[in-house]
């Protein structure tokens, strides 16, 4: 067993083999050639992409795309190697148009390309621990200007507060309507944006006052979960394998990656923190954070953080869920639903 499937258990308890599904087109005339087909592939390979013709029909030309995107056209039954590097992870919808006798068919298939990153196994050392409010139902955890913001989630009872980690102290609590349920948090230029669960809802404050500015609908029909940002564009999850970048000035979706370790899909990763350059994210119900590559989603390390549950009065249901970097001290805060304290770590391989 490769290392990194050992990692991945760390993160999921998964079954290590993921099923594909190779899938056939609709489309009897023509299929595409799945003879040599995987099941799984790695960025550092190709596919040979060719056209099954049993009619032996006169065909003119196939154009041949992937996730509708075009690649290429071909002459007659010429077929096409399919580079992998620059694809994102998951899986990859195949489709070939191809053009016979004044007429056209598609065929359609499917592979899933996976991580060629054996993910390290990285180290923590707890610089300090804080009192953590036992109530707080953590969804977002973030500092801005020296100071931390923390979300809160369940229906009548959610909100967002900025205190003093050291302490407790709440220098200002604001309270959501009851019925919503709050989730990830995250602030970009003087703005702090905040995420719903299943009320498909999300909220820009003024940063400085924290005043409402504006209520937005999510374009896409998901969850709201986890959220940050790299200085430009935010990010957030939804309790799939998926990352979403959105434009925080129209707060549409404009791409996402899949979050694999190996070969194996993360699914119901959660709270996220940009840290240089790379994503750290929860991974719902598990004590584990991983670090995930935000290109293209491949988790590069894992940080196991079960022996926290030695330290702390919690029960297995409050789960280990947020992350904030403070920039100042180049530490990271990590913490959990309804834990009853804050810890102050440094990571190393």
């Amino acid at each position: 067993m490769r290392k990194y499937n050992f990692l991945s258990f760390i993160l999921l308890g998964i079954t290590l083999a993921s099923c594909n599904e190779t899938k056939k087109g609709e489309n009897t005339l023509f299929t595409f050639d799945i003879s040599k087909f995987k099941e799984q592939y790695q960025p550092q390979e190709a596919i040979e992409l060719g056209i099954s013709n049993p009619n032996s029909k006169a065909v003119d030309s196939i154009i041949y795309y992937v996730n509708d995107k075009k690649l290429a056209s071909k002459k007659g039954l010429d077929k096409l190697t399919f580079e992998l590097k620059d694809q994102k992870l998951g899986y990859q919808n195949l489709k070939a148009l191809v053009y016979y006798e004044g007429e056209n068919s598609e065929a359609t298939a499917r592979v899933e390309l996976v991580s060629n990153i054996q993910p390290k196994l990285l180290k923590y050392t707890i610089i300090n621990t804080y009192p953590h409010d036992k109530a707080s139902f953590t969804e977002g955890l973030e500092f801005y200007k020296d100071t931390l913001y923390e979300s809160t989630g369940q229906n009548g009872k959610s909100y967002f507060r900025k205190y003093d980690y050291k302490t407790g102290k709440v220098y200002k609590q604001v309270d959501l309507d009851k019925k919503y349920f709050g989730e990830g948090i995250t602030f970009l230029n003087d703005k702090m944006y905040q995420l719903t669960w299943q009320e498909k809802t999300g909220f820009i404050y003024d940063a400085k006052t924290l005043k409402l500015e504006k209520t937005f609908a999510y374009d896409k029909d998901i969850e709201g979960w986890g959220m940050t940002n790299d200085g430009k564009y935010i990010y957030q999850t939804d309790k799939t394998e998926k990352i979403w970048k959105m434009d925080p000035n129209t707060q549409k979706m404009i791409d996402y990656i899949n979050v694999y370790s190996g070969n194996s899909k993360i699914k119901a990763i959660n709270e996220l923190e940009w840290i240089n350059g790379k994503i750290y994210t929860n991974v719902w119900q598990k004590d584990a954070i991983a670090v995930v590559n935000p290109v293209n989603g491949a988790v590069e390390g894992i940080l196991d953080m079960s022996g926290l549950r030695k330290l702390i009065n919690a029960t297995p249901e409050d789960v280990l869920n947020g992350i904030a970097y403070n920039p100042k001290t180049k530490t990271i805060f990590v913490t959990g639903k309804n834990w009853d304290k804050m810890f102050e770590i440094k990571v190393s391989e």
